[in-house]
Formats: structure tokens, C-alpha cells, sequence
């Protein structure tokens, strides 16, 4: 090992040292983990993956008065196994760093070594700085006349040094726990998702105290987890809190990749969520706020998911910044073609996938999944297009060996895990097809929804056909058909499908019954972004606000009401069907992104979740309060299992039944019948004191009489002279507010009258 004290730019001649190629160190014992691990010498442990590479230095970065950097170069020994390896003395925590590799140029053999670029440690813990969006950030030379900082694929390497440009590398001490671990370990089938940004969910909370609102400690603060647990929120899901960086596109047009699905540290928190004083205070206050506001949750009884992207980086296409992966192991990291020149395969639509038919890639997810459960205390993950992370040679692979290790790890296997089941590669469309224990978001119940309450009718109202009730039925029982199948089948249970209606990426709820055109012209990208198939249906007139000839007063004031109920019914089909709900921030009060379905660069109040909220929004809250209140208090509306059809192990009646308007049961004519409207929807309670759950669908653009069928059980038609039990209204999606106008509105006989496009909810009570 040498070391060996650097000049970088502002100094003269700055230059990186050109290396011959070393022999590769014997094959030891033992080589430290990958990362910087802090030793109880007061030195540091440091190993990196550079399989390619000749030599490999480790740089520790100092920072004079003036704010220039100086650097002490460490000589790494190896490769072992392709890992550069070194004991250092003397290194405390704080100390910034970062890794310059040796060896050959040759982008059509896909390396791409370039020792004048320092380089990111993947396994960092800590990261300070941010990447400057300037030619020095590039392996090899820009074209100057293009102004979206783009490297020539296949040119010569850059010579500029990037110290100044890119973000170091912080290393992190042992982290002591300020509390015991204890997850809440919430059962799935009582689970809640809210799904949410950690900026936009308090920036705007006038409740939360001003220093705090945007970071990770908003997040935790007491009346942001009031607002969750009053909407029985069991789970929240944070947008990605990795440590990214914009894409250059959107740099070079004064954009910022707001959502975050950028990695550039799988390890490292994002600090630009931290509050002021943890950032001055450095890398492990950072952290220690993530730490702390996940006990704070927990506290509450309310666990944690990370949104994760492990299936890219930030580094983008062939022509991208290089600033980790592809300078220490281009090959081997990232997914190619194949072909000669190499070139990258994008199966994810970002420029650049990692290549999960490699075992060091696999390790880099597990590694980092381990450190955010173990370390940092959250109780699952969210996996973004999770079928890239199971393509082997042959593509999507059930049993690929990420998959598997998610099944049998004895830290990763008890979280809540979840899929994204797409990428936009051959076959990317995998819903139903992930392995227990893992979880899906279920687009099929998604299209349904809003197929169901949105596109026919728009379709309807234009004279044109209607879809019946198969679809919806389907979703709301739990989708059976996609999650059931396996060996042994139907152990996924409901609770295997994340049922949503909106997410981040999309509509929001409100947008959804306002608008049928993506307005998305401010991401800079002349409306072509984001997707054109939206299932939406804005009633007749677009937008929030009445705009062109047609929006007269009368016309407005009838279209206003019907778009409420419309929400109203998409958070009912949510709330109340078989699976695992998820909310997205905002929708539960109405927030708007004024048409855009594509917000991911809108770092400002289209994508902030609004707290101040007029009499509508304070309505639409009420009701989803009282809907998942509903779903909490009742079992027949947690199901844990598919469904039966019949009487389940004793239990009196059969699990769930469905029934016609005129009250009669469902047979195959009826589900066959095309354009059916109409449906009743009952579930059993479990037990003898629970209440079973009627659901009354009307998505017709009519009023409907329907006949209740009978109540279960004894109550039901076997000659009891005095029913024990009867049919009570509780819910109408035809009210503004989740209490009927009067109190006679609750009380049902044998029929009931459901407003055009509603849904009633019906609980058994004791007659009397």
C-alpha cells in the first residue's frame, strides 16, 4: 500500500497518475466487506469492486479554507476475486473520499476506466456535495454544441478532473440504536398503504413547525401521524429516500428529478430531506434523523416501506455521466446488448438496467436491503419495476436467485415486500407472477376501477356501450385469477394484491374525474410524456375550472356533484374491496396536479400535498376516514384468504354471495349478461358477533330499485317469527359527507333506491 498526496484542479498540472497493471494479490481468507467500515484501531476497512480494472487508489478528500479539495492517495491491494482491498490507519469518521480506477479505455469492449473522474463507493453511507452538471462529469468529451451535456459514446477519455463536480463519499461510524428495534408487524390483511414523497407530504403543513416541514423529521412529527392514523393508515410508503441525481437532460433545462428514481447511493439517505441542522452537523446526523423518524412511526404503531430502484442507476445511457458503476465495473454491473460495439440494454427506459444474472449485483441490492431493515429500522420495501431484478439469460425467472433470497433470507423473508410486476422489456408484464411472500401492485384492479366508474360511463353517456360487471366483481373479491395460482395454489391470499387507483405516477384522484387529457406540457417535454391511457372522465367539461362556451353556471353546478360522488366511489371500490390498499398522499383531500399525470420534475405545489382545504376537501376527508374506519371495524372486510363461495370451517354461511338487482343470486346467465350494471356484493362475518357487508353497486347512468336479498343466518328466511338481525344503511356514496341527510336514511326494508353511479354499504344490526 502507498500513499501518495495529489494535486487536483486550481493547483498546476493537475494530473492522475497512469498506473502499470499489478499483479493480482493471493487469493487471502479473508477481504473486508464491501464499503468503508470504520476499525477499533481508529482506521478504516475499505474494499471495492473494480474487476476490470489495473489498480485501484482510494482517495481521501480534505477541504482547505478557500473550499478547494486536496486529495491523499491510498494504493488499494488486489483485485481479489475483482475486489481492490486496503487497511487504512488514521481515518475518523467524517472523512470524505471516493475511488479512482485504472485500466483500459475501450467503450466497444464496454470499459470504460478513466482515472481523472473520481468515483463514487457504491456502498457509501454517507454522501455530501451533489453532482454539477458539467463536462467534467462525463468520461469522455461532449459534443460543445450540445447543450444537453451528452458524452460521445465511443470517443476518447476526458482528462478533466471531476473532484469539484461530483458528490464524495462520507465515512460513516458504527451507529449506536437510540431504542430498541420493535415493528409493529402489522398483519397484512389489516394493512393500509399511504403512499407519499417525504417533501410534499409537510412542506405545506402550517402544524408542522417550519424547520421541519419537507424533511424526514416532518414525517414523524405529531400532526403528520395524527393525520395518518385518523385515516387508519397502517403503512407508510416513501418515495425513494436513496441519495439521486437529476438526469443531465433535465439539469441542462433547469429541471430536478423530484421524485427521486435515480439512484446514486443505495445505501446513503438522501440529506437534502434532512432538516438544516442535521446537514451542518454531517453524514451521521443525516442519518440518524432517517433513524429517528422511523421509531417515531413505530411509536405509533405506523411502519415504514422505502420505494426502492434497484434496477438502474443515474448514471443514464452509454452517453451518461460516470460517476460510480460505470467507471469501477462497467461489464459487470450494467446489462448488455451484446453486440460489438457494447452497448447498454435498457429494459427500464432510463438509458441503463443492472444486470441481476450477476451474482455482485444481487449482492449490492441485498446488501443494502439488509442495511435499511437492520441498521436504519424500516419494515419492507417496494420494489420499482421489480421484473428487471428477475431477468436472467432468458428473461423473467420465478425462481431467479434475487427472488429466491427474498424468500429464504432470515432478515429480508419476515418484511412486507412488494412488487412493481413490470419493466418495459420483452415480457415486462409479470402481474400475478412473483413469488410469496412478496406482494404486486395490481394494475388489473386499477383499469378495472376506473374502467368501471370513469370510462364506461363517459362511453355510456355517448350513447356507446357499457362494460358489465365481471371485471370489477373479480377485482373486488381479490383477484383471484392472478394471485391464486401456485404450488400449493391459493396461498398468496388477497392480501397479495395492492389494490390502487392512483400512485404518484399518473392522475391523482381529483385529476381523474377532471380531466381525459394529460396537461403536461410543463416538464418540458411538449406534452409527450407520461401515459395517453388514463381511463379518466372529466363529466362533461375539462378541467377544474369552468372554461369555454359549454361551461355555463348551470352546466358547472351539475357536474361539480357528480365528479364528488365519482370520488367518492373510487375510494369505496379501494377501501372496501378484498386486498391490500393503497392511498396516494393527497387523494383523500382532493389535491390536484392540475392535469399533469406525469409530475416527476415538479418541485413545488402541482406535486405538494395541500393541507388548507375548502368545504369539498374536508367532505372528501370525512368520508375516506369513515371508509377505512368501516374496513377496520369489520372483518368480512379484511379477508385474509380468497374467497370460498361457501361456508368456511364452522362458520353458518358462505364467505361471500352475490346477488341481481332484483335480489336473486347470480348465475352464469347473469354474469354473462352484457352491459349488467347492477351488482350486490356479500360478506359473511366470521364470527357470530360480526357484522356482515352488503355492498350495493349502481353504475348505471340511472336510478335503480334493488331488492336487498335476505340477511344471513337465522334472520334469513328460515320462519323465525322475529328475525334477530336486519339490513342498516351506514354508507352512500350519494352523500356529500360519510352521515345521512336523515336518520330515516339508514333504515332499509326489502328494497333500496340507489342514485345513477353510487355505491350503499349495509351492515346486519339487531332488529329492533
Amino acid at each position: 500500500m502507498t500513499v501518495t498526496p495529489q494535486r487536483v484542479p486550481g493547483d498546476p498540472e493537475p494530473r492522475p497518475v497512469v498506473r502499470p497493471l499489478k499483479q493480482p494479490t493471493r487469493h487471502r481468507s479473508h477481504v473486508p466487506p464491501l464499503g468503508v467500515h470504520v476499525t477499533p484501531d481508529g482506521g478504516i476497512d475499505v474494499a471495492v469492486l473494480a474487476s476490470h480494472a489495473t489498480a485501484m487508489d482510494l482517495c481521501l478528500i480534505d477541504v482547505d479554507d478557500a473550499g478547494g479539495f486536496r486529495e491523499r492517495r491510498v494504493e488499494l491491494e488486489g483485485p481479489v476475486y475483482g475486489v481492490w482491498h486496503a487497511h487504512v490507519p488514521d481515518v475518523a469518521p467524517g472523512q470524505r473520499y471516493g475511488f479512482r480506477a485504472y485500466g483500459p479505455w475501450d467503450p466497444k469492449a464496454g470499459l470504460r476506466y478513466n482515472p481523472a473522474k473520481l468515483l463514487v463507493d457504491p456502498y457509501a453511507r454517507g454522501l455530501v456535495g451533489e453532482v454539477v452538471y458539467a463536462p467534467e462529469v462525463l468520461g469522455s468529451p461532449a459534443d460543445p454544441d450540445d447543450d444537453a451535456l451528452r458524452a460521445d459514446p465511443y470517443g476518447p477519455p476526458d482528462d478533466r478532473d471531476s473532484i469539484a463536480h461530483v458528490p464524495h463519499g462520507v465515512v460513516v461510524g458504527p451507529l449506536a440504536r437510540p431504542q430498541p428495534l420493535t415493528r409493529p408487524r402489522v398483519p397484512w390483511a389489516d394493512t393500509v398503504i399511504y403512499e407519499a414523497h417525504v417533501r410534499g407530504l409537510t412542506l405545506l403543513n402550517e402544524k408542522v413547525p417550519e424547520e421541519l416541514r419537507g424533511t424526514y423529521a416532518g414525517v414523524a412529527h405529531p400532526a403528520t401521524i395524527e393525520h395518518l392514523t385518523s385515516l387508519g393508515v397502517t403503512t407508510l410508503e416513501l418515495l425513494p429516500i436513496h441519495a439521486s441525481a437529476t438526469e443531465a437532460r433535465l439539469a441542462t433545462q433547469g429541471l430536478t428529478n423530484y421524485w427521486g428514481y435515480n439512484t446514486l447511493g443505495f445505501f446513503a439517505p438522501n440529506s437534502a430531506y434532512a432538516t438544516r441542522a442535521a446537514r451542518e452537523r454531517g453524514a451521521e446526523a443525516v442519518l440518524d434523523e432517517v433513524r429517528g423518524m422511523v421509531h417515531l412511526l413505530h411509536t405509533a404503531g405506523i411502519e415504514v416501506l422505502l420505494d426502492v430502484v434497484h434496477n438502474h442507476t443515474c448514471e443514464g445511457g452509454d452517453d451518461g455521466l460516470h460517476l460510480s458503476w460505470r467507471g469501477l465495473d462497467n461489464p459487470v454491473y450494467y446489462l448488455h446488448d451484446g453486440a460489438s460495439p457494447a452497448a447498454l440494454a435498457d429494459v427500464t427506459g432510463t438509458g441503463n438496467s443492472l444486470d441481476y444474472r450477476r451474482p455482485r449485483v444481487i449482492q449490492l441490492a441485498l446488501d443494502s436491503l439488509r442495511y435499511w431493515a437492520e441498521t436504519v429500522g424500516v419494515d419492507g420495501f417496494r420494489f420499482d419495476l421489480a421484473v428487471t431484478l428477475a431477468r436472467g439469460s432468458f428473461g423473467f425467472d420465478p425462481d431467479h436467485p434475487f427472488l429466491v433470497a427474498l424468500q429464504t433470507d432470515p432478515v429480508l423473508s419476515g418484511l412486507k415486500l412488494v412488487a412493481e410486476p413490470w419493466d418495459v422489456g420483452p415480457g415486462g408484464w409479470q402481474t400475478g407472477q412473483f413469488p410469496p411472500p412478496l406482494a404486486e401492485w395490481n394494475d388489473r384492479f386499477r383499469d378495472a376501477v376506473r374502467g368501471f366508474w370513469l370510462e364506461a360511463p363517459k362511453q355510456g353517456s355517448h350513447g356507446g356501450p357499457m362494460r358489465g360487471v365481471r371485471e370489477l366483481a373479480t377485482r373486488l373479491a381479490g383477484s383471484a385469477d392472478l394471485f391464486g395460482p401456485g404450488d400449493p395454489p391459493l396461498v398468496r391470499g388477497p392480501v397479495a394484491s395492492v389494490n390502487y387507483v392512483t400512485a404518484h405516477d399518473g392522475f391523482t384522484l381529483a385529476d381523474l374525474v377532471a380531466y381525459e387529457h394529460k396537461r403536461n406540457h410543463a416538464n418540458g417535454e411538449d406534452n409527450r410524456d407520461g401515459s395517453d391511457n388514463n381511463l379518466s372522465w372529466n363529466h362533461g367539461l375539462e378541467g377544474h375550472t369552468p372554461q369555454g362556451d359549454d361551461a355555463t353556471t348551470e352546466h358547472w353546478e351539475a357536474i361539480v356533484p357528480l365528479r364528488r360522488r365519482s370520488q367518492r366511489n373510487l375510494l369505496a371500490m379501494l377501501l372496501l374491496g378484498a386486498g391490500t390498499p393503497m392511498i396516494t398522499a393527497g387523494d383523500e383531500s382532493g389535491r390536484s396536479q392540475g392535469g399533469n399525470n406525469n409530475a416527476y420534475v415538479q418541485d413545488n405545489e402541482v406535486s405538494w400535498v395541500p393541507w388548507k382545504l375548502d368545504a369539498a376537501g374536508e367532505d372528501l376527508l370525512a368520508t375516506c376516514r369513515f371508509l377505512a374506519r368501516l374496513r377496520h371495524e369489520h372483518p368480512a372486510l379484511r379477508a385474509d384468504s380468497f374467497f370460498l363461495g361457501t361456508p368456511r370451517p364452522h362458520e353458518p354461511d358462505p364467505d361471500l354471495l352475490w346477488f341481481a338487482e332484483g335480489g336473486e343470486p347470480m348465475d352464469v346467465a347473469a354474469w354473462d349478461t352484457p352491459g349488467r350494471r347492477v351488482l350486490q356484493m356479500l360478506r359473511s362475518g366470521p364470527g357470530d358477533d360480526d357484522a356482515d357487508v352488503l355492498l350495493v353497486i349502481n353504475g348505471g347512468l340511472s336510478d335503480v330499485v334493488a331488492t336487498l336479498p335476505a340477511v344471513p343466518g337465522p334472520a334469513g328466511g328460515t320462519g323465525d317469527p322475529a328475525p334477530a338481525k336486519r339490513w342498516d344503511r351506514v354508507w352512500d356514496s350519494a352523500w356529500d359527507r360519510p352521515e345521512p341527510p336523515d336518520e330515516e336514511e339508514r333504515h332499509c326494508d326489502a328494497t333500496t333506491t340507489l342514485d345513477a353511479l353510487s355505491v350503499q354499504v349495509f351492515l346486519t344490526r339487531p332488529a329492533g
